[in-house]
């Protein structure tokens, strides 16, 4: 790809909206699940007694929690996806076909 090519793309509009929702998002997500993990692990190491509770038997809130985790972890990556699939998509599409008509 040449530079005035690569210019024309960087200056779409299209691609401007792209990477500053992509990014946004990214962020938000990456917040979301670094709050979760480090979260549960800060109660592990600070109140120790929280994780070990009972719940159900020998169910604890420690393994629900944990599990809960993993389940938010995948809803996040899902709602990326689709974000992705609904917008991004759209938005590459967009650019692709504007650089293909030489920039209009």
């Amino acid at each position: 790809m040449d530079q005035f090519t690569l210019a024309r793309i960087e200056r779409d509009p299209n691609y401007l909206k792209l990477v500053s929702e992509r990014k946004s998002l990214g962020w938000t997500l990456t917040i979301i699940t670094l709050v979760m993990y480090y979260g549960y692990v800060a109660i592990v190491a600070f109140a120790p007694s929280i994780i070990a509770a009972p719940l159900f038997g020998t169910i604890t809130v420690g393994i629900v929690l944990g599990i809960a985790i993993i389940l938010a972890s995948i809803l996040l990556t899902g709602i990326y996806v689709m974000r992705a699939n609904a917008e991004y998509d759209d938005l590459t599409s967009a650019i692709i076909g504007a650089n293909r008509r030489g920039g209009k």
